[in-house]
């Protein structure tokens, strides 16, 4: 079995304690990951998110002053093969150059090696919607199936907060929880590169 990396992650989540995953979370700084495996990052989002311009007025966090995070997540997986997983529209893409994903297939682009596709994790069993955007390095391609828990297609906008979906309102630790099926896809998606 191909060892993953699994970069800024919470050392007692989803990936914790599975064979085969090596966790690199805040105490053994993701930034620092040399190799060799193919890697699985989420690295923190809250500096390149939608609502990144209201932050900084508000508390002065400076859109994409995450330490770094975003960026020595993306040079792993252009390295080492893999995906990097973040929100939708997040502002990193934009400043990376990263391919603007298109829904329904993966878009590329000229001047980085990987591709990118919007997913919806509802359709792995989040509550909300949390439409989120990947940038996948490696050599196979194929479609990633996107239907919510009733077996509907998810496609196309939508809401993002289980209270609108009229679900009730989601805790901030379940908002941001990666769904074992959705953390099973990206797992796929790294052993292939």
């Amino acid at each position: 079995m191909t060892v993953v990396a699994a970069l800024y992650v919470d050392p007692h989540g989803v990936y914790s304690g599975l064979d085969g995953v090596e966790v690199w979370d805040e105490t053994k700084d993701a930034r620092l990951y040399a190799g060799p495996w193919p890697v699985v990052a989420h690295p923190p989002c809250g500096r390149w998110c939608q609502l990144a311009s209201v932050n900084e007025k508000r508390w002065g966090a400076k859109i994409g002053d995450d330490g770094g995070c975003f960026q020595a997540a993306l040079k792993a997986v252009e390295r080492w093969g893999g995906v990097l997983e973040h929100p939708a529209y997040s502002l990193a893409w934009s400043a990376f150059g990263l391919p603007r994903p298109g829904r329904g297939g993966w878009t590329t682009s000229l001047t980085r090696p990987g591709m990118s596709i919007e997913l919806s994790q509802s359709a792995y069993g989040h509550p909300a919607r949390k439409r989120t955007w990947l940038y996948y390095v490696g050599p196979k391609v194929w479609a990633l199936e996107q239907r919510d828990p009733r077996g509907e297609l998810v496609v196309g906008a939508g809401i993002h907060s289980g209270e609108a979906a009229g679900r009730g309102r989601i805790e901030k630790a379940a908002a941001s929880a990666t769904p074992e099926a959705f953390r099973d896809v990206l797992l796929e998606l790294a052993r292939a590169a």
